[in-house]
């Protein structure tokens, strides 16, 4: 294109598109949306802070799954002020009605002195790793950022913990921690995918951790090899932002929940049973919780260990994963989790069906003020019989 064809065009763009001065667009900051659609190493450099972050190129394909609201007011700027003015007409044609172009662009805006910030971006080998994260609208950078903001709490490196640590671990949640006081033994290899044969009588956590390690260098893992107990748990459990509950015993799951509370700390429930398992999420004060559901254990002649049951080997890897699919969704904000729902899966019919679970306002737990909340042991009260011992070792391998 030629020098004077260049300035015909601008000068089209300029009557064509309204513009607003760094002055103007600075009290306008409260209420617009910046829109940055420089390249990612002009936006590294510098931008206005709390600016999206789309590149020209991008910008058609995903604007409307950042910003659905069409009416919504929004500052394009790019580094001069002419991408944005083409930025502008072209948003301007798929529908947005509000839309200013900031005139003379960063460049005009960080000469004035007006405020602009060096923003956290991934790394290039993050944006590589995390590229497909990047093309979902829902997630995208700033989404990314949270994952690896993030800190989740696995309560097992068994049949349920395995799954969600590796692709929680894979997603980019920065830090994991996982709890667990087992070894490594045969018979767990037919489920526990984060072991192997050259693992056999290693520590679970280690064991999980070299896995991890190898999956993702962005997650810090943190490991607990300990049992989980009255006297531990809220130290354990403070500054997570999520539990992922894979747990096999009654004992552990009623001091989760009450511990749970205290913090209010969502948990993300697992359970599985030979060729079935369930999924539900306990968001504290919000949902129902564990003691709302099962306001009681249930005799252990009618709970059976999966131990003394049997489970299909893949059947954790699916209920793993979709605790690992809520969790992530409590983290970045997407969808509807499963508040208030409880999920069932057969594996034989290849069924989902979904149950309403409601709060008790009589609830032992959630029905009071966190800090009337008491934690306590309660093996006692869950496993009465004389092999208790025997079974709870074997409870914390599923």
């Amino acid at each position: 294109m030629s020098a004077s064809s260049f300035r015909q065009l601008l000068a089209q763009l300029k009557s064509e598109v309204k513009e607003v001065l760094p002055s103007q667009a600075q009290r306008m900051m409260a209420e617009a949306v910046f829109v940055d659609v420089r390249e990612p190493d002009e936006y590294e450099q510098g931008a206005i802070p709390g600016s999206l972050f789309i590149p020209r190129g991008n910008l058609e394909l995903q604007i409307e799954g950042r910003i659905p609201e069409k009416d919504k007011p929004l500052v394009v700027y790019c580094g001069v002020g002419i991408r944005s003015l083409m930025a502008a007409r072209s948003l301007e044609e798929i529908g947005y009605t509000n839309v200013l172009s900031l005139a003379g662009g960063f460049n005009r805006w960080k000469d004035e002195g007006r405020p602009w910030s060096v923003p956290r971006t991934l790394t290039a080998d993050q944006r590589m790793r995390y590229h497909r994260h990047l093309l979902l609208p829902e997630v995208g950078e700033a989404g990314q950022q949270r994952l690896l903001d993030s800190k989740v709490l696995l309560l097992g490196a068994g049949g349920l913990g395995s799954p969600a640590a590796m692709y929680l671990a894979a997603a980019g949640v920065g830090t994991l921690g996982i709890i667990d006081m087992d070894e490594v033994d045969a018979s767990n290899l037919q489920r526990q995918i984060l072991h192997n044969l050259e693992r056999l009588g290693e520590r679970k956590v280690d064991s999980a951790k070299k896995t991890i390690n190898l999956l993702n260098p962005d997650v810090e893992v943190v490991t607990y090899d300990t049992r989980l107990s009255a006297d531990n748990v809220l130290e354990i459990i403070d500054g997570y932002d999520v539990i992922v509950d894979g747990t096999d015993n009654f004992p552990t799951r009623y001091l989760v929940n009450d511990a749970s509370l205290i913090k209010r700390i969502p948990v993300v429930h697992g359970s599985i049973f030979r060729f079935e398992g369930q999924i539900t999420v306990f968001s504290p004060y919000e949902g129902p919780c564990y003691r709302c559901m099962i306001p009681e254990p249930p005799p252990p002649e009618l709970a059976p260990s999966c131990a003394e049951a049997g489970v299909l080997g893949v059947l954790p890897g699916i209920v793993g994963s979709i605790q690992a699919i809520e969790a992530i969704k409590l983290i970045l904000g997407l969808g509807d989790p499963l508040v208030g729902r409880l999920l069932a899966y057969d594996a034989l019919d290849e069924t989902f069906r979904t149950f309403n679970v409601h709060r008790d306002p009589s609830c032992p737990a959630c029905s009071l003020d966190p800090e009337d909340i008491q934690i306590a042991e309660y093996d006692a009260l869950c496993m009465p019989h004389p092999r208790t011992r025997s079974q709870e070792s074997e409870l914390a391998r599923v």
